[in-house]
């Protein structure tokens, strides 16, 4: 399993440019902490304490904050080989929460280990500086989602999204990708009411552009998809 981790931490972090093989064997003897988590479980509590970074291994969780009337605002999905709460390596009351979507394997490495390892390794430290500063490029993605697309945009670009991340790390066939998301994950994700989400899959159902049945979404029109959504998908920079 710790290969697997390895593999996964080397292919997030290395990007376009490969790590030295001298960094890659200190990924792996990483010490590990390997969870398997049911679905709907939290992983993190918004500011509660820290001691670890997580990797995802298997399945979806996601990042979330609550308001005090109980209603949640996910910021977030991840999927396997996302590295969700790298930022709590400096902030360890972290400011959200992160939960299971799916039941899903977690394996995590304690702050003091990577530190050490940032320390140590100068081409990992910049890895991890990459990786925060894409997540925030995701996240100002999501902002410009929320603030300025309608709904039909808004699932759009999710899915743009969701089936450009999947397709990185292997989890793609062909068009079709899991999707493993209810209607009010959706909803809390994208600012929207379950009734919402529905009538708009339906919409772009009877437009061709895509099926979700059985917890699988297949893509029927890839470039109408795209142009729904508006979607660039430079902010993710799985190419550079």
């Amino acid at each position: 399993m710790s290969k697997n981790v390895f593999g996964l931490m080397a292919r997030r972090l290395g990007g376009a440019v490969p790590l030295p093989e001298a960094d890659e064997r200190a990924i792996l003897d990483l010490p590990l902490i390997i969870r398997t988590i049911e679905a709907s479980r939290d992983i993190l509590y918004e500011g509660g304490p820290s001691n670890h970074c997580c990797v995802i291994l298997n399945g979806w969780t996601c990042c979330y904050q609550l308001l005090t009337d109980g209603r949640r605002q996910i910021l977030s999905f991840h999927v396997p080989g996302d590295l969700p709460d790298l930022q709590s390596l400096h902030l360890p009351s972290p400011d959200f929460g992160m939960a299971t979507v799916t039941r899903s394997i977690v394996a995590f490495v304690p702050h003091s280990d990577l530190q050490k390892l940032s320390d140590r390794y100068p081409a990992i430290a910049q890895c991890f500086w990459r990786e925060a500063v894409i997540t925030a490029a995701t996240h100002r993605a999501w902002i410009t989602s929320l603030g300025r697309r309608d709904a039909r945009q808004k699932l759009a670009h999710l899915f743009c999204e969701l089936y450009l991340r999947l397709k990185t790390v292997d989890l793609t066939d062909g068009c079709s990708m899991p999707m493993p998301l209810r209607q009010t994950d959706f909803a809390d994700a994208l600012g929207l009411t379950s009734v919402h989400v529905n009538r708009t899959l339906k919409t772009l159902r009877d437009q061709g552009v895509m099926d979700l049945y059985a917890r699988r979404l297949t893509i029927h029109d890839w470039d109408t998809l795209r142009e729904v959504a508006d979607f660039n998908p430079k902010y993710l920079h799985l190419a550079d």
